[in-house]
């Protein structure tokens, strides 16, 4: 019966180890899969912070890129209402321009009709001297200098050698330039003398200053013994500072002796006509910048 006994005992004792190392094993086992998927666990919740980390970045970046494009867009807006209102300003001045332009071109083309007229005078007054004056000669020339027109006589055509008096042939010439001159009551005569370089002296005149200027008054005055309006004549002697060619010959000499008479035609009211048109424009001009600036303002 003992022995009955103990052989249960042991086996209970066996029965009961058996069942402890099983249960054991499989708790190892459990174990050892938990802590896998701890660690697993472990790993992505790295990687989750990491990204997190990351994305976290990504948002301020973002943020920030945000912020900029918004205040691009105010800038903007700001920028389209600014050109809208340069715009404006811009047409305006534009249109105030192109008016300005239109009325300086009509200036500029009244100037131009000025001058266009002022050329055809001169070139009816020079036709109408030499069909008037009708003299082929080479000691007399009619011509335009610098716009204006003149004839020039030699000193052979007007006066004796060393002389102020005027000789026989002075008449029928100076009679029919007094004949042009007193048809234009509008125009002036200028006359001026010129001597060669030969020292004078000689009576009252001290030098070839009194003798140019003697030889221009006694033209003047045949002149208007002519025909001619006194109120129209200017006398004025050049001496020898203005000659036509060195004179250092007998013939280049004569020719530097010689009258020559200006025709002009209101040349002075021409220019104030001018003057007065270029100060309006300046005017104008100067009126635009202040605008301008003013607007600018």
């Amino acid at each position: 019966m003992k022995k009955i006994l103990m052989l249960l005992a042991v086996s209970s004792i066996l029965f009961t180890s058996c069942v402890s190392n099983k249960k054991f094993a499989e708790l190892e086992g459990k174990q050892r899969n938990t802590q896998d998927l701890l660690n697993t666990a472990t790993v992505k919740l790295n990687s989750c912070l990491s990204d997190k980390s990351a994305a976290s970045v990504r948002i301020s970046s973002l943020e920030e890129q945000l912020l900029n494009l918004r205040n691009d867009k105010s800038n903007l807006i700001q920028s389209s209402k600014d050109l809208t209102i340069l715009t404006k300003l811009g047409a305006s001045n534009l249109e105030k321009s192109l008016e300005s332009l239109k009325e300086k071109e009509l200036k500029i083309n009244r100037l131009q009709d000025a001058l266009t007229k002022k050329d055809s005078v001169t070139l009816a007054l020079v036709t109408s001297l030499k069909k008037e004056v009708g003299l082929d000669d080479e000691d007399i020339e009619i011509n335009v200098e610098k716009g204006v027109v003149f004839i020039s006589l030699s000193d052979k055509v007007l006066f004796k050698s060393g002389s102020y008096h005027l000789s026989s042939r002075a008449n029928e010439i100076l009679g029919k330039v007094a004949t042009v001159i007193n048809g234009k009551p509008d125009f002036e005569a200028l006359v001026e003398g010129h001597t060669d370089n030969d020292p004078y002296k000689k009576g009252i005149l001290i030098d070839n200053w009194d003798l140019s200027a003697k030889r221009s008054t006694a033209v003047v005055r045949k002149l208007v013994e002519l025909g001619a309006n006194p109120a129209q004549m200017i006398a004025a002697g050049r001496s020898e500072f203005v000659p036509l060619v060195a004179n250092d010959s007998a013939e280049n000499k004569s020719i530097n002796r010689r009258t020559k008479i200006y025709i002009l035609p209101k040349i002075d009211q021409f220019y104030e006509m001018i003057e007065t048109e270029m100060k309006t424009l300046s005017g104008e001009e100067n009126s635009e910048k202040v605008e301008e600036v003013e607007e600018g303002n």
